[in-house]
């Protein structure tokens, strides 16, 4: 214990400097852009910038399932043969009804309806199947569906937002799940959020559909199969729109702004991926002459006539865009269309001299409660005390490198956690110190003393840091936004802690006792 070779020595040595190293990013600037540059990032309460509590409509998920119910359900029943039916949905008990004229296609229809759940085998259903007299079979979404669904569009609603805020620039911004529906967004350094709002509160799902020429658009109610929707660009004009989606936005890989080589005019181009490329191909092919309906949110955004068959999987989408528009119309395309919509239900901006004043007193609290910590340890353990602060002072720096790597974000709770693992970090030299005291007092030898004063206080100290590791963990894992910050300090604080008190200090000590060989230790 009370040994070490000299390839140990300079191993430590060695990684006390490379916490040097990958501190220094935080005090300097970068040297050039090739350059490896991991730093800390400032959270919003120290850098100031925007809060946005986000809300995912489970209302509109909900539609949506049973919408595509209804339609995977008159498209089975349609291919078996069965003609005699009615599917009608009824979002408030969230299920729908199928009718069937026909006594004996009952079961055979009620089978067709089970192979729609998506449930895998040994896994609870997603669906529940009733069938009552009269032909009338229900088909109601269970609570473990709907829950499962509800998680998985908050999950892609996180993703989205996420590849949507990133597209615009915003630096370290801090997106994570509260609750079971709810999305909180954290903009450092962004004052101004109406931007960022607009891109999250857009759905953004594009499809491609036909148009129907037939119908009636002076009607009130659309034909079956159809949809009356806003033209964009023709002060609110109205297109009967084919509700069959012949090739879906998400077969998008990539869309960029750019400008018409004729016109001169601001447009979006896009590229399909394999399927989406042969899919298109295949309706541009087959409906020559017709317009082609481009569908966002619900509005046509651009009804071009197909001259000719499209076979290279690329398209251009045209219409009253200026660069702006063009341009967040095409990050909207790359980043994915959100499952459901998003509201904005609470609103906050912090300002930048907020975050001065925090981070003022942030440091001056590190800074006073170090200089007491320095001074504790001196006064009572003497030159001990001296090797527990260098130790100290390691566990500062290597703490630093590491949060600098994972390129954390600190926020004022992580900086009270870097305050309260200073403290910590004594905890273990003051064991060890104590210990060397009683063993001194039992008579033993110096080298004895120091050797048994490790070897009884490093089981405790173990335990201690063990047991604190152990619930800052799950503090990380169950909690959220700053407490997360928080925990993720003392983590690291522990594991840096535990090798700077039990080898950086012991080192010292090894290496002023070989050099000076005393008959009696200063404790």
């Amino acid at each position: 214990m009370m040994y070490f070779s000299r390839l140990q020595t300079w191993l430590i040595l060695a990684v006390c400097a490379l916490g040097v190293i990958f501190s220094l990013p935080n005090l300097l600037p970068q040297p050039a852009h090739w350059v490896p540059w991991r730093a800390i990032h400032l959270g919003l309460d120290l850098k100031g910038g925007s809060y946005l509590l986000l809300e995912v409509d489970m209302n509109a998920v909900v539609k949506e399932r049973l919408d595509s119910l209804a339609d995977s359900a008159r498209q089975s029943l349609r291919r078996a043969g069965i003609q005699r039916f009615l599917v009608s949905v009824q979002q408030a008990q969230n299920r729908l009804t199928v009718r069937v004229d026909d006594p004996a296609q009952i079961q055979q229809a009620m089978g067709l309806l089970r192979e729609l759940s998506t449930a895998q085998p040994g896994q609870r259903p997603d669906l529940e199947f009733e069938q009552s007299p009269g032909g009338l079979i229900t088909v109601t979404l269970s609570p473990i569906g709907l829950r499962e669904r509800a998680t998985a569009a908050v999950a892609q609603s996180i993703e989205i937002v996420r590849r949507r805020i990133d597209e615009t620039g915003v630096v370290d911004p801090v997106i994570t799940r509260q609750g079971e529906a709810r999305i909180v967004v954290q903009l450092p350094g962004v004052e101004d959020p109406n931007r960022i709002k607009q891109l999250l509160g857009k759905t953004a799902r594009m499809t491609f559909r036909l148009t129907d020429e037939t119908a009636n658009l002076a009607q009130s109610v659309p034909p079956p199969g159809v949809d009356f929707l806003t033209l964009e660009g023709r002060g609110g004009g109205r297109i009967a729109v084919r509700r069959r989606i012949e090739v879906d936005g998400a077969n998008l890989t990539d869309a960029r702004a750019g400008q018409d080589g004729r016109t001169g005019q601001w447009v979006v181009n896009f590229t399909f991926d394999s399927v989406g490329t042969r899919r298109f191909a295949e309706i541009s092919r087959n409906n020559v002459g017709r317009p082609f309906a481009i569908v966002l949110d619900d509005k046509v955004i651009s009804a071009p006539v197909i001259n000719e068959p499209i076979l290279g999987g690329r398209g251009q989408i045209s219409g009253s865009f200026n660069a702006a528009s063009a341009n967040e119309l095409a990050i909207l395309l790359r980043a994915g269309a959100l499952p459901a919509p998003l509201t904005v239900i609470e609103e906050r901006t912090v300002g930048p001299e907020l975050g001065a004043d925090a981070i003022r007193a942030g440091a001056l609290a590190i800074a006073v409660g170090f200089v007491l910590v320095l001074a504790y340890m001196a006064l009572f353990y003497g030159l001990f005390g001296w090797f527990a602060n260098i130790a100290m002072i390691a566990n500062l720096v290597l703490m630093i490198a590491i949060l600098s790597l994972m390129e954390a974000t600190l926020t004022l709770p992580g900086m009270a956690g870097i305050l309260l693992t200073l403290g910590l970090s004594v905890d273990a030299n003051i064991l060890i110190n104590e210990r060397i005291r009683e063993e001194v007092l039992a008579g033993r030898s110096p080298l004895n003393a120091m050797q048994h004063g490790y070897n009884r206080a490093f089981a405790t100290i173990l335990d201690s840091n063990a047991t604190g590791f152990l619930s800052h963990v799950m503090l990380f894992t169950f909690g959220a936004g700053p407490v997360r910050g928080f925990a993720i300090t003392i983590t690291v604080g522990i594991i840096t802690s535990m090798f700077t008190a039990t080898v950086v200090a012991r080192l010292l000590m090894v290496l002023w006792y070989a050099r000076n060989r005393p008959q009696a230790l200063p404790v």
